[in-house]
C-alpha cells in the first residue's frame, strides 16, 4: 500500500483507489505508485478484474501544475517518458478495469481514465484535457488515447480548446460507457468487474491484447495477431472447460474460476 495509491481485492475484483486529498492531484510520487499498483493487480492471479476508483468526491482532477511549475526544460525531456509511463502500466494490466469516475476526470486524471477499457461516470462528473489553457498538451496519453477512442476531431476540439464538458456529453460523445447516480458510481462499476471475474481469465486477456495491440497496427497485422492469440488457446484448460460445457450443457454455462 503506497501513501497515496492503494489496492484492495474482493471476490476476484482488484480496486485501485487513489487518496490525495483534497483533488487527487497526480504528482510523481502518485505516478510511481500507480505504476505499482497497476503491475501488483497484473501479476496476482487472484484479481480477475480492476476498478479504478477515487472516491467518493473525485476521481482526480489532473496532474499537479505545482509540481510542473518546479520544473525545467531538461527536467521534463528527462522524466516525460516516466510521466507518460504511470498511465501507459495501467492501460497494459492484463485483465479487465473499469474506471469509476466522481467530481472531476481532468487533464492526467481523464488520461488516466482513459487507460481503462470502460469508463462509468457520475451524472455530475466533468471531463476534459484542459492543458492547452497552460501552455502544454496532454502528456500521460491524452493525444493517443482520445482520438483513438471518440475520434480525431471530437479530441480535437477538446484538446484545442481545453473545455470541460458534463457527463451527458462525454456519452454522446463515447468518451464514457454508462452515467449513474454519483453515489452509484463505485458499485456500478464493481458489478461491472464482477461479470468478468468468473470468465476465462486467459480468452480475456488474449481478446484485451488482440484488440489494444491492433488497433496499434494495419489490419493484416491485427488479423495475424488475432489467429496467433486464436490458436494459443487451444492449449489452455479454459478452452477445454468451455467447449465440453458448451456440448454437455449448452452455451454460456461454463464455469472458469
Amino acid at each position: 500500500m503506497g501513501e497515496f495509491v492503494s489496492v484492495d481485492v474482493s471476490d476476484g475484483t482488484g480496486t485501485i483507489r487513489l487518496n490525495r486529498p483534497p483533488m487527487n492531484a497526480i504528482d510523481s510520487r502518485m505516478q510511481e505508485e500507480l505504476r505499482d499498483a497497476a503491475h501488483q493487480v497484473s501479476a496476482d492471479q487472484a484479481v480477475r478484474a480492476v476498478v479504478l476508483y477515487g472516491g467518493e468526491k473525485v476521481f482526480a482532477a489532473g496532474a499537479d501544475v505545482k509540481e510542473f511549475a518546479a520544473m525545467s526544460h531538461d527536467d521534463v525531456m528527462r522524466d516525460a517518458e516516466r510521466i507518460s509511463s504511470s498511465v501507459d502500466a495501467v492501460a497494459r494490466i492484463p485483465k479487465p478495469v473499469i474506471a469509476a469516475v466522481t467530481g472531476y476526470a481532468l487533464g492526467g486524471g481523464c488520461e488516466l481514465a482513459l487507460a481503462a477499457d470502460f469508463r462509468v461516470s457520475a451524472e455530475d462528473a466533468k471531463w476534459g484535457q484542459p492543458e492547452i489553457l497552460l501552455g502544454i498538451i496532454p502528456g500521460m496519453g491524452g493525444t493517443q488515447r482520445l482520438p483513438r477512442l471518440i475520434g480525431p476531431a471530437r479530441a480535437k476540439d477538446l484538446i484545442y480548446t481545453g473545455r470541460m464538458i458534463d457527463a451527458g456529453e462525454a456519452l454522446g460523445l463515447g468518451l464514457v460507457d454508462t452515467v449513474v447516480p454519483a453515489e452509484d458510481v463505485y458499485r456500478t462499476a464493481v458489478e461491472l468487474a464482477t461479470s468478468y471475474t468468473a470468465g476465462p481469465a486467459l480468452a480475456l486477456q488474449a481478446a484485451k491484447a488482440a484488440i489494444d495491440d491492433g488497433l496499434d497496427t494495419d489490419l493484416g497485422s491485427g488479423l495475424r495477431l488475432e489467429s496467433h492469440l486464436f490458436a494459443t488457446l487451444f492449449a489452455t484448460a479454459d478452452r477445454e472447460t468451455g467447449i465440453r460445457s458448451f456440448l454437455e450443457n449448452g452455451p454460456g454455462r461454463a464455469s472458469f474460476a
